[in-house]
């Protein structure tokens, strides 16, 4: 007998937390439904999505690198905050069988830093690693909420362009991804009543891929390191974060915030996000 489920994709997918999270708030509310991963390449996503549209079973699916941007001009409809994003990273079928997207990374994002966002401060400034899907929600949340960004990438004119789409007039920079690997004898001033982010919005540090080269020189002091990568958990970045005195906050975070909201669209209900707690156990097994 069917049942129904969603999916994530993404390539390479094997390493997804997303089918444990889902799982999980599948399994604590006694739901009906399976949540799985499949690997699907960029050239294979239009006939993924050709599909899934015709599988009366099938709710939807997350996104994740490297089709988060790749899948938009493949669906009926995408919603205004991911227009503006120009990244996708959960597809639902609408009322009327359309396939629609939207983008839950950029509340999942805010998520675990809101406490701090309710506190107000003489000056935000977040110094921001990556120009791919994630990096662009992640850029568009910063500036809603006040932030002065520094975006670094390969292609500096790629986070450029980024922060002209994003992040408003306002005054905003860009460096190049060896700007931050090199040591700065900068002398920083009073961080009093400041609020600063190193974020890593990118591959680098994950599994497979090679390490995220920064050197600490460039932090203000009490800076919060946050990496999105979820694999692994602890990374090196965060690692040498601490080391330097630096709160920090895993990829574990984000991915819980966003899983949270896609899974309202796909299942119509909230997942109980009282059991916070033994999810993340779960999730640094």
């Amino acid at each position: 007998m069917s049942r129904p489920y969603v999916e994530v994709i993404g390539d390479p997918i094997a390493q997804s937390k997303s089918p444990a999270i889902h799982g999980f708030w599948i399994d604590r509310l006694g739901l009906d439904a399976d949540y799985r991963a499949e690997r699907v390449t960029q050239d294979g996503l239009a006939d993924y999505l050709e599909s899934r549209r015709v599988d009366p079973d099938w709710r939807g699916c997350n996104v994740t690198m490297p089709l988060k941007q790749a899948i938009l001009p493949l669906l009926d409809r995408v919603e205004p905050q991911a227009l503006a994003i120009g990244a996708v990273n959960t597809v639902f079928r609408g009322e009327d069988g359309e396939l629609a997207g939207t983008n839950t990374d950029a509340p999942g994002f805010v998520e675990p830093i809101a406490p701090v966002l309710r506190t107000p401060h003489l000056f935000r400034m977040a110094r921001v690693i990556g120009t791919g899907g994630a990096a662009r929600a992640i850029v568009a949340a910063l500036a809603v909420n006040g932030f002065t960004l520094v975006l670094a990438g390969r292609d500096e004119d790629k986070a450029r362009r980024m922060l002209e789409d994003l992040a408003g007039t306002g005054e905003h920079y860009t460096a190049p991804l060896a700007h931050f690997a090199q040591a700065t004898d900068f002398a920083f001033d009073d961080r009093e009543g400041c609020l600063d982010l190193v974020v890593n919005a990118s591959p680098l540090g994950m599994r497979g891929q090679p390490p995220l080269a920064f050197d600490w020189s460039h932090a203000p002091p009490r800076s919060i390191a946050y990496d999105i990568v979820t694999d692994p958990v602890d990374t090196p970045f965060l690692e040498s974060a601490r080391e330097r005195g630096h709160a920090t906050i895993s990829g574990l975070s984000m991915l819980v915030g966003q899983a949270a909201a896609a899974f309202e669209i796909f299942f119509g209900q909230s997942p109980p996000r009282d059991a916070d707690g033994e999810l993340m156990d779960l999730l640094r097994q």
